[in-house]
């Protein structure tokens, strides 16, 4: 057991990098069903794991290229303080079966509303990256 839990924190660690997602849409499900936690202890377990890495070291990358906008993530944080006390005060007395009834319809709406987003017309492009040509 003790491999398969260094092994999910890998694999939520690189989800978490590498598409910005929060590890507990990935984390989740996978204490629940690989490890057979109940719906609430599992999104509690994955509250506790993923306060210090997140913070630490996704951001970290992120921050080096500049990549941060320091004035929304102080304020998105205070809001996200005050919204998961009030979150925690909702699902602590759901029912298990409930509470993973409203994760899962959570997690196909976001799904649903990012296969139908369309495209922005005016997306940075890879050139803004690559280095002028010279000639």
């Amino acid at each position: 057991m003790t491999l398969i839990v260094l092994l999910l924190g890998l694999v939520v660690g690189v989800l978490v990098g590498l598409l910005g997602i929060g590890g507990g849409v990935v984390l989740v499900p996978a204490l629940v069903y690989l490890l057979h936690m109940d719906q609430h202890l599992a999104q509690g377990t994955s509250l506790f794991i993923l306060l210090p890495p997140v913070g630490l070291g996704a951001l970290r990358e992120y921050w080096k290229q500049g990549q941060v906008d320091l004035r929304a993530g102080i304020l998105c944080a205070l809001g996200i303080l005050v919204g998961g006390y009030l979150g925690g005060l909702i699902a602590v007395p759901l029912a298990s079966r409930q509470l993973k009834g409203l994760f899962g319809c959570f997690l196909m709406l976001a799904a649903y509303l990012l296969w139908r987003k369309p495209q922005p017309t005016n997306q940075r492009t890879a050139s803004a990256t690559e280095e002028p040509s010279r000639g």
